[in-house]
């Protein structure tokens, strides 16, 4: 089999690829290890910027998440027992979309089945071949047969775990990580949100966020150690933990019931540079990781997929190579932006073992100023609601 691209991974970033591809005539071929049912069994983040929510739109898979994502114009800070809302929408003139990342991939992957462009689902042992030549392939086994896909360009859209980086000969990458001392317990439970916005909460007990995938369902985390255990956590504790760190209109206006997915996730930074090397890209988790405080990680993604996509379209359609020399770069520079956005909002909101005294009170003062400083919150808000491309 032949392709233009070979697309590893049927996460949203390479579904929104392959799809943008599929519409500019761009020949692709996902390849997947695990079942479709499996990918669409994983819950993740559903904070989107505008970017994002463009380019779904012009993968021409948004018409769902129009008429069921929740427009977010803020968000609250929660600290000394009372809400500070940042008027993101007011400061910035963007908003964000509430939508959850299973909701993006259904609607992708519906798109992809419209379109007739192929993707291979189960395909184990899937391994990129000379990809510093200009005649790169890929392999997978399917059926109990060995296949080959030979192409033009690979994009490694198969996440932190996956072949794509590791397939990168060590000498010729390299990688920048911070470890955070505390993980997030997170349940998903099908009641009403406590608000119609989301709670960003410092308490002296720990950081708690208040989330939502919709009316309905809720997405609420606490902090918690790395050596909790999930099954010493019932939803009676975990509701009880969660009051103690919400002020007191919030924890009075909880709703409760039962859990239907229970949590503990590690919170790391994680950057791998370059993200190109020869005819193989790295995009989005595959490249990077970012503690969820600033809702970054499909957001990320969709500037990665923007800037390979733009280069990959020039390469196709005008024979010139600018766009995908520069993607590296160009997805680094906002990549970074993000890193420390949301490594600063992590050091913001969270209790930290050895933060101490003096620090305490730094972030007392931090959390003070952001919330009476028109540019402090400015800054804030931009961030958040995402940066241009």
């Amino acid at each position: 089999m032949r392709t233009k691209v070979v697309i590893i991974g049927s996460g949203p970033s390479g579904l929104l690829l392959g799809q943008l591809l599929t519409n500019a005539g761009i020949d692709n071929v996902i390849l997947e290890r695990v079942s479709r049912d499996y990918v669409l069994g994983r819950v993740r983040a559903g904070v989107l910027e505008e970017g994002m929510v463009s380019l779904i739109d012009r993968a021409g898979a948004g018409q769902r998440m129009h008429a069921e994502g929740l427009p977010h114009d803020g968000i609250s800070l929660a600290f000394d027992g009372r809400d500070h809302r940042i008027d993101l929408h007011g400061l910035t003139d963007k908003r964000v979309l509430v939508y959850g990342q299973t909701e993006v991939t259904h609607d992708l992957m519906d798109k992809r089945d419209a379109s007739g462009a192929l993707s291979i689902y189960e395909a184990g042992s899937v391994t990129p071949h000379d990809f510093a030549s200009d005649h790169p392939y890929v392999t997978y086994e399917k059926d109990g047969l060995t296949l080959r896909i030979d192409c033009d360009f690979i994009a490694g859209c198969d996440g932190y775990h996956g072949i794509s980086r590791k397939s990168v000969p060590e000498t010729a990458i390299q990688t920048f990580e911070k470890v955070y001392p505390f993980g997030w317990l997170g349940i998903l439970a099908d009641v009403p949100p406590v608000s119609h916005e989301l709670i960003y909460a410092n308490h002296p007990r720990g950081f708690a966020l208040c989330s939502m995938r919709s009316q309905t369902r809720s997405r609420y985390y606490i902090q918690c150690a790395l050596d909790e255990h999930i099954d010493d956590w019932s939803d009676e504790r975990f509701y009880d933990e969660l009051r103690r760190r919400l002020p007191a209109e919030h924890a009075e206006a909880l709703i409760t019931g039962p859990s239907f997915e229970k949590s503990i996730a590690p919170l790391r930074s994680f950057v791998a540079e370059p993200m190109r090397f020869g005819r193989l890209f790295l995009v989005g988790d595959a490249a990077h990781i970012v503690p969820p405080t600033g809702a970054k990680g499909l957001n990320l993604a969709a500037s990665d997929v923007h800037y390979l996509f733009e280069g990959l379209l020039e390469y196709c359609n005008e024979g010139s190579a600018a766009g995908i020399d520069a993607y590296s770069g160009r997805a680094l520079k906002r990549i970074w932006k993000a890193e420390r956005f949301s490594w600063s909002m992590t050091m913001l909101l969270h209790r930290f073992p050895d933060t101490g005294e003096f620090g305490q009170k730094i972030q007392e003062a931090e959390l003070d100023y952001l919330v009476h400083s028109t540019a402090a919150s400015t800054a804030l808000a931009e961030n958040y609601v995402g940066l241009p491309y």
